[in-house]
């Protein structure tokens, strides 16, 4: 097993490596920053070609969730798991129930859920070894399937990046690119379709494509797939992706052709000084901490009693955060990234005072589920 620095942690709280030899459960957890309230992410499960590679990925996630956190305005910090392993043949029940037992040790200091590679269904098998869980199905007390939220979000996202450049939230007849059709980019290609835009699209899967052409003979829209390295350098509007990070870099930049950038993958920038390169191009980029926050305000919800209604209101918030990001960016002459960042960071700053480090002797007000 690797040897975790102080270097490789400098800004996280705690990071807790899992090994379970019995189930074959290799994972790790990091929690970022719980000033604000205990740490919530999901956890994803993916083949890491290295135990350094699965750490580079928690962290940055992790780091990631504590922004969003902020920006989606819910009392939570930042963390995030993976796991190491291919969701396609190495999932058990009792691998999951092992990965609760290391969740429960933590004693609420970390809320966890389904993210790239696993399902609800995975977590009611964790739900039987600890109650920091979230996103379960609705027969479990859940709020249910969080990529509807989450592409909810990212709808208002596009609304948001539409109204700012061209002085209307129609979609009708703009052209987007969508990179990856997953839980989330799906339903967001799908959204678009219905509302009459034109998109293109790349997955991994031909038969997901497949299904979302049938489906398209149904809406206004219309639908082309095009290659995963295509996609970069078609004529949109905006390019939307909804697949991994770290897709937009020096290379990817210089390719593409649209107006904007605004989707659901987590960590989209390679490094944030793409940020400033995008501004130089005169592509608005939507931080996508704040254009995926959905599923977040879904989750966190379920801890304060799941209600449907609440989560829309909140989700459809992120239309007048991101505008107001979009705004402040113009204003001060710097990128869409650093304007996020300090809106975080002042909003961190004044609420840090209201709420004290977790402690288990002091009950939080924020922990209010009835276990």
């Amino acid at each position: 097993m690797s040897t975790v620095t102080f270097d490789q942690i400098s800004e996280h709280e705690q990071v807790m490596f899992c090994n379970d030899p019995h189930t074959g459960l290799k994972a790790i957890i990091a929690i970022h920053n719980t000033t604000l309230g205990p740490a919530l992410g999901g956890c994803r499960m993916l083949p890491y070609k290295s135990e350094e590679e699965a750490l580079t990925d928690v962290l940055r996630l992790s780091k990631g969730m504590t922004y969003k956190c902020v920006a989606a305005d819910v009392d939570f910090g930042g963390g995030k798991a993976v796991i190491i392993g291919d969701p396609r043949k190495d999932k058990t029940p009792e691998l999951f129930r092992a990965f609760g037992q290391f969740v429960q040790s933590l004693n609420g200091r970390f809320y966890t859920g389904t993210d790239m590679g696993t399902t609800p269904e995975d977590f009611v098998q964790a739900y039987k070894e600890t109650s920091f869980i979230v996103g379960l199905p609705e027969e479990y007390g859940g709020n249910g399937d969080s990529s509807v939220t989450t592409a909810f979000g990212v709808m208002q996202g596009l609304r948001a990046v539409s109204q700012f450049l061209w002085g209307t939230d129609v979609l009708t007849e703009r052209i987007f690119a969508v990179q990856g059709l997953g839980k989330v980019g799906f339903k967001v290609a799908e959204g678009l379709l219905k509302e009459g835009a034109n998109v293109y699209v790349t997955d991994v899967d031909p038969e997901t494509i497949a299904k979302l052409e049938e489906k398209a003979y149904q809406y206004p829209g219309h639908v082309q797939a095009v290659t995963a390295d295509d996609i970069y350098g078609v004529g949109a509007d905006v390019f939307v992706p909804c697949a991994i990070g770290g897709i937009i870099n020096d290379e990817t930049i210089e390719r593409l052709k649209v107006k904007a950038v605004c989707g659901a993958a987590n960590n989209q920038l390679l490094e944030d000084r793409h940020g400033k390169v995008l501004q130089a191009k005169n592509i608005l980029y939507a931080p996508d901490y704040i254009v995926n926050a959905g599923g977040l305000i879904q989750v966190s919800d379920e801890l304060y009693g799941p209600n449907k209604a609440r989560v829309l209101k909140k989700t459809r918030a992120l239309y007048d955060t991101l505008f107001e990001i979009f705004q402040s960016a113009e204003k001060k002459a710097v990128s869409t990234v650093e304007a996020a960042n300090q809106f975080v960071e002042e909003r961190l700053q004044k609420r840090a005072r209201l709420n004290s480090f977790f402690s288990p002797d002091k009950p939080p007000k924020w922990r209010v589920r009835r276990l």
